[in-house]
Order: structure tokens, then C-alpha cells, then sequence
């Protein structure tokens, strides 16, 4: 289930607002859909029944808002603070039970990350207590759906709150846990993998208790629901470990050591779509090319940019009419390391890449290289 969300595309949504204010990219993971339909769910059942089913459902997703954007804004929080600190976040998975932020390793110290733990402890806190002083402020007024609402937003992140007090990654408890066994062991990684395994144990832990409940006990809701908390801490536990395989397997490799073993550079753009289609694409079965001219980049065209010119005027358009200029792709400098390409590459749902060193082409950088890397070496140990 997990690798069909993970291609989900979340960006017309919430995505580009929140990059704004944090600062730095945002992925929603798509966890957050079933998070939404968990809450209506309890809304509907848990309140009132002389409410209608309509209005209820029109609470539910009110209150899933309010949840989100409680936990989005602790993020905004705690990323302004290490932006503020000088620690540079990369990217933020944004999971339905908090963040997980990308830190480059050489970019954080053990006490930083212990004020980042503890902050984000804290904010925790400080949320719950404002919803429920909203809530007191509602209680004796006439706003009685408005008072229920905050009441049960209120009840969840304070329930939020604790779970983030268990010492596993990636929440609280276990950044702090993190950081006691960096200060001890001297490695980041390696205390970063225990923590993470910690937090895929704890995460099947709460999956099977949650099908206990619903096998022994018919408990429907609270199974369903420990189900979902286990699984969301298991798929956030296993990325973390999995950033840290990244970095460790990719980190010392260039990219011109992963440069596509294909030749898909052509001489000028002054081809026309005719030449490209007889001479390379036919030939090669290629569907990609970089366009350079005395070793400049000038462009990027494809089988897809092709497509769009109608096959009369193939001998007629030149490639420069059609393919993608350089001003609007993202190069990959030749020394650049492999994990960092793949991170961004992932990020931005690239396959290939133009590698530039001293301004000049030098070839091709593909995502399935360096996946296929990246399996391998994580298979082997390495």
C-alpha cells in the first residue's frame, strides 16, 4: 500500500502555501487522507445523534482541518527555529502524527537537537491548552457545536501530545532518545537507525493490538484507529532509516561516477525534429537528449516534445523550437554528491538530469542509475 501513496501528488492542495512559510520544500504524505476520514468517522459517531448526518459530517471534516492545521503549524514553528538556529533543513514529510524533517548530517550537533526535541515537546503542549482554553471559553455560551468541536480537537492532540513523549523515532521522545545515543556512541547514523527501529517495533506493536481488538473485542473504532496510528509511526520509522541508507550508500559517489552510460548529447541545435527522429531516436530507441552547442548547454528535448510537432513538419522545425531551454532545467554539477542528486531528483519527480562541469555537458544523470545503486549497496551492506 505504501509505494502506491507514495506517488500520490499532494501539491495543489496544501503544499505550496505551507512551502512558502516554512521556508523549505513540503511533502504531504498521503497518510493525512486516512487521518481526515478517521476523524469524520469518529464525529459522526461519537457525537450527538439528534445532530443530523449531514451536519455531523460537515463537524467531522471541520475538526480534521483543525487538527491539521495544528499540527502544520507546529511545524511552521519548529522549522523557523532551526532555520533560525542555522540548522538548514532540507524537506519535511509532513505525517499525520507530525514532521520528519531532512537535516544534512553535518548540519545539526547533539544539542541542538536536543532544543529541537524538547521545543517540539513543549509546542505540543502549548497547542492542546489553547484549544482547551477555547473550549472553557465555550463551554457555558450558546456555541455548543462550536464548544464540541474544539473540545474534540482538543481530546486529539492531546493525545498527540503524549504518544510524542514514547522514546522512538521519529517523534519527540525519540529525537531526544536520538540525540542521548549520539552524545554517547559518537555516530548520528547509528543512533539514528536505533531509534527508527525502535519506532517500526512500537509501530507493528500498536498494529497488532489494534487487530487484537477487533478480532476478540469487536472494538471497530479503537482497532481501526491503533491500526492506523501503528502503521503512519512504521512508515515514518522505516523513511527516516531509509534517509539514513540513502546518505550513507550515495554520499561519497559523484555524479559524473553515475553519468548514464548512454551518448545522448547532440552537437548543435540546429538538428531538425526529422534528423533527431531518423538519425537517433530510431536508431538508439532513446527518448531523451541534451541539446548543446561548442559544449554549452542550450536545452532538453524528448520523445514527448516530439510528439507535440505534427510529422509534415518534422523536416521543417528545428530542435530549438521545441525542446525545453536551459534556463528552465535543473543541472547536476559533475562533483556533486549521488545522495543529494537523488534526494532532489525524487523531490522534484525528475528521471534524468544534464551534468555540467566548468559550464560545459558532460552527459546524462538518471534516477534509475542511482536507484539501482542504491538498492544494491544497501543490499549488500555497504
Amino acid at each position: 500500500m505504501a509505494p502506491l501513496f507514495e506517488n500520490w501528488d499532494w501539491k495543489a492542495l496544501f503544499v505550496h502555501p505551507l512551502n512558502r512559510m516554512l521556508g523549505v520544500r513540503l511533502r504531504l504524505h498521503p497518510t493525512w487522507a486516512v487521518a481526515f476520514i478517521l476523524i469524520i468517522a469518529m464525529m459522526v459517531t461519537q457525537f450527538p445523534e439528534a445532530y443530523p448526518l449531514w451536519q455531523r459530517m460537515i463537524l467531522g471534516v471541520t475538526a480534521s482541518l483543525l487538527f491539521f492545521i495544528a499540527v502544520g503549524f507546529r511545524e511552521v514553528i519548529l522549522n523557523f527555529l532551526a532555520l533560525n538556529r542555522g540548522i538548514p533543513v532540507q524537506r519535511v514529510t509532513l505525517f499525520a502524527i507530525g514532521g520528519l524533517p531532512q537535516i544534512p548530517k553535518g548540519d545539526t550537533q547533539p544539542l541542538l537537537e536536543l532544543l529541537m526535541g524538547t521545543a517540539g515537546l513543549l509546542l505540543n503542549l502549548i497547542i492542546a491548552g489553547i484549544f482547551y482554553t477555547i473550549h472553557s471559553a465555550l463551554v457555558n455560551t450558546t456555541h455548543v457545536i462550536i464548544d464540541g468541536i474544539i473540545l474534540w480537537t482538543a481530546y486529539l492532540y492531546f493525545l498527540l501530545a503524549l504518544f510524542h513523549f514514547i522514546p522512538v523515532f521519529p517523534l519527540d521522545g525519540g529525537r531526544l532518545l536520538r540525540t542521548l545515543l549520539w552524545k554517547f556512541t559518537g555516530d548520528y547514523d547509528r543512533s539514528t537507525n536505533i531509534a527508527s527501529w525502535a519506532g517500526q517495533g512500537l509501530g507493528l506493536l500498536l498494529i497488532a493490538y489494534g487487530i487484537l481488538l477487533l478480532v476478540l473485542s469487536q472494538q471497530w473504532f479503537n482497532g481501526l484507529t491503533l491500526i492506523f496510528v501503528g502503521w503512519v509511526l512504521y512508515l515514518a520509522a522505516v523513511q527516516s532509516r531509509r534517509q539514513t541508507a540513502l546518505r550513507e550508500a550515495l554520499q561519497h559517489i559523484a555524479a559524473r561516477d553515475m553519468m548514464s552510460g548512454e551518448s545522448p548529447i547532440i552537437a548543435t541545435p540546429q538538428f531538425t525534429v526529422g534528423q533527431l527522429v531518423r538519425d537517433c531516436i530510431l536508431v538508439t530507441g532513446q527518448r531523451y537528449f541534451v541539446v548543446s552547442e561548442e559544449g554549452k548547454l542550450r536545452g532538453v528535448v524528448t520523445t514527448r516534445d516530439i510528439k507535440k510537432v505534427p510529422k509534415k513538419r518534422w523536416n521543417s522545425t528545428k530542435i530549438s523550437r521545441v525542446m525545453t531551454p536551459a534556463r528552465r532545467l535543473k543541472t547536476a554539477d559533475a562533483q556533486q554528491s549521488a545522495a543529494s542528486l537523488l534526494e532532489l531528483m525524487d523531490e522534484l519527480g525528475l528521471k534524468r538530469m544534464p551534468v555540467l562541469e566548468n559550464d560545459k555537458v558532460i552527459g546524462v544523470i538518471s534516477q534509475d542509475n542511482l536507484n539501482r545503486l542504491k538498492k544494491t549497496r544497501v543490499e549488500l551492506g555497504m
